[in-house]
């Protein structure tokens, strides 16, 4: 065998022992996710019940698309992802830059700043529900020594949705941090040596040096804020059932009400496809776009 045969060979050997390996989470991914976004797209074609499904064609994404929950839903989606995205994300930074220093006690403020992640959702609204309580909860508690108080922060269409802002907010900060402050403590000393003796103020060695070699954490960051603002709805179910008159209703949720509160797998599957969408759209903006504005 000549040596080209045999490097050829290798590599071959090579190859399949490394699909060999890849097989098994491949399968998974067939069975979890390639294999249900197919079927959710050929069920959106569909109308009626589970037992009494009929073809529609587009019929079903005419229904959807014309339905005024539906858009004001999209749109209750978009004001909750500004709401919480860019505000995790600048307390993130702001937390990691504060904690990154020598100081005492940083060991245990990184702790607490970080714990409420590992909260899960249901449990951090059942929390959020008592202080959002009216009368009796500790916002309103805290509001009566100004001489307010009493108001229903989750009953109120004007005020539900910031409520559940602040809320995620206070869950996600502290994870995002712990990425930024990995980013942080890999950035060259040298280079804030050499400003310093500059005489770079520390607000110009953020805007020169810190937030630009960041942008590569930062854009994972906010993909993965954006994917959140998407799928955290479990909070939902706990505190408003996405009332009041849908004021606080996300695209999750209303997906999880047509397909097991109103039983129409075929509206949920239309829903679940233009979540597909939007999802590999933000996905692609960031990765085909604003990857491409950043230097590693």
């Amino acid at each position: 065998m000549t040596t080209k045969h045999r490097k050829f060979s290798s590599r071959a050997r090579n190859n399949l022992f490394a699909y060999g390996l890849l097989l098994p989470s491949f399968i998974f991914l067939t069975l979890f996710t390639f294999y249900p976004t197919l079927k959710s797209i050929q069920l959106s074609f569909y109308s009626g019940p589970m037992t009494r499904l009929q073809f529609s064609g587009l019929e079903q994404y005419k229904e959807v698309f014309g339905d005024e929950i539906f858009r004001k839903v999209i749109l209750n989606n978009i004001l909750f992802m500004i709401g919480t995205v860019p505000t995790s994300l600048f307390l993130a930074m702001y937390l990691a830059i504060w904690l990154n220093k020598k100081m005492a006690g940083s060991a245990l403020l990184r702790t607490s700043f970080f714990y409420p992640t590992i909260v899960p959702l249901i449990a951090v609204a059942n929390i959020w529900l008592f202080i959002y309580t009216p009368q009796y909860g500790l916002l309103d508690n805290f509001l009566h020594t100004f001489g307010r108080g009493d108001t229903s922060w989750l009953g109120d269409p004007s005020t539900v949705m910031v409520a559940m802002i602040v809320m995620i907010i206070w869950k996600d900060a502290g994870f995002f941090m712990i990425f930024y402050l990995a980013g942080l403590q890999n950035l060259p000393s040298d280079v804030y040596e050499a400003a310093e003796m500059e005489g770079a103020k520390p607000f110009q060695m953020f805007r020169h040096i810190t937030f630009p070699l960041l942008m590569p954490t930062t854009l994972f960051v906010m993909i993965v804020a954006i994917t959140n603002s998407f799928k955290n709805v479990d909070h939902l179910y706990i505190m408003t059932k996405g009332g009041p008159d849908n004021a606080s209703n996300l695209l999750l949720y209303h997906i999880y009400e047509a397909a097991f509160t109103n039983w129409d797998l075929g509206k949920a599957a239309v829903l679940t496809v233009i979540l597909i969408v939007i999802m590999l759209g933000i996905t692609a903006f960031n990765y085909l776009y604003l990857d491409r504005k950043i230097h590693y």
